[in-house]
């Protein structure tokens, strides 16, 4: 008599993490986000099964090498410190095309060319171009290519974030004031109001948080509190601070308001509403 099947066991499905669980909540409280969480969730679907194959890199965040760094005004990263493996790029590139294929967010012929690109490309040199650009604040780009840039970036992104991951817990952070990330130079995407009345900014590109004045403009050299201008959610967790001399904002996320930590990849889109308010009222991301 058989007592042991032979069908294959399932393995219990891997609980949701909790940025996706407050994805899909957001998702089913606002309906017109969909399209919107969907891509997100698709896009760190990518991230999560590449990310445990990345190492995280050795960096050397001392308070003597951040000061230099930033005296000259340059992120800590090289292109070469990103544990980047050609194949896994490669992977990632082509399966990030592929999402913005299927939310329309890419023309064909970009997409072709960026599939060349991950097929047979120099993926490596196309990547450490994009980082280069990128440090140097070259962030407008021909129409023709912003397809081709938004992919690499995206692709870019989890293995960008290892390297925060090793630079986050270094104490001498807290000697940089620029207005730019530490560690690979990105924009601040988001920001995070925490209890004690201190803000910290967030990279787009490499998910670092630093801390920044909340007096001053994080795009432009502006430190006049008279020349920004704030409003916030009916809830009061979400805020945007605007410049009136770089017409540019920033949305936070207010921690005394808010019922969990900050999560850049949820909160960014649970706030798109406050984007529309600030174009209406003149201003740019």
């Amino acid at each position: 008599m058989r007592l042991v099947s032979d069908a294959p066991r399932q393995l219990p499905a891997r609980p949701d993490s909790p940025d996706v669980l407050e994805l899909k909540a957001l998702k089913a409280r606002q309906p017109e986000l969909a399209d919107a969480v969907d891509l997100q969730l698709a896009l760190l679907a990518i991230h999560r099964r590449i990310h445990l194959r990345i190492p995280v890199p050795a960096l050397d965040v001392s308070e003597a090498r951040v000061v230099r760094h930033l005296a000259s005004r340059r992120p800590l990263l090289a292109y070469g410190d990103i544990p980047a493996e050609p194949s896994d790029l490669r992977l990632v590139l082509r399966q990030t095309g592929e999402v913005l294929a299927t939310f329309g967010l890419i023309e064909p012929e970009p997409l072709e060319r960026l599939q060349t690109l991950a097929r047979e490309g120099n993926v490596s040199a196309a990547a450490e171009a994009w980082f280069e650009r990128s440090c140097a604040g070259q962030r407008d780009v021909s129409p023709a290519d912003s397809d081709t840039e938004q992919a690499i970036g995206l692709a870019l992104k989890p293995f960008l974030s290892r390297c925060a991951d090793a630079a986050q817990p270094a104490a001498a952070l807290a000697v940089w004031t620029l207005s730019t990330c530490a560690v690979c130079g990105g924009e601040a995407e988001f920001g995070v109001l925490e209890r004690d009345g201190q803000r910290r900014l967030i990279c787009g590109q490499c998910g670092l948080r630093w801390a920044f004045a909340a007096g001053r403009c994080p795009y432009c050299p502006n430190d006049d509190r008279a020349k920004l201008t704030s409003f916030a959610t009916p809830d009061r967790r979400y805020e945007v601070t605007a410049c009136e001399m770089c017409r540019r904002y920033l949305k936070s996320y207010r921690m005394q308001s808010g019922q969990r930590p900050v999560i850049p990849a949820v909160d960014t889109l649970a706030t798109l509403p406050l984007d529309a308010a600030a174009i209406q009222r003149g201003y740019g991301s």
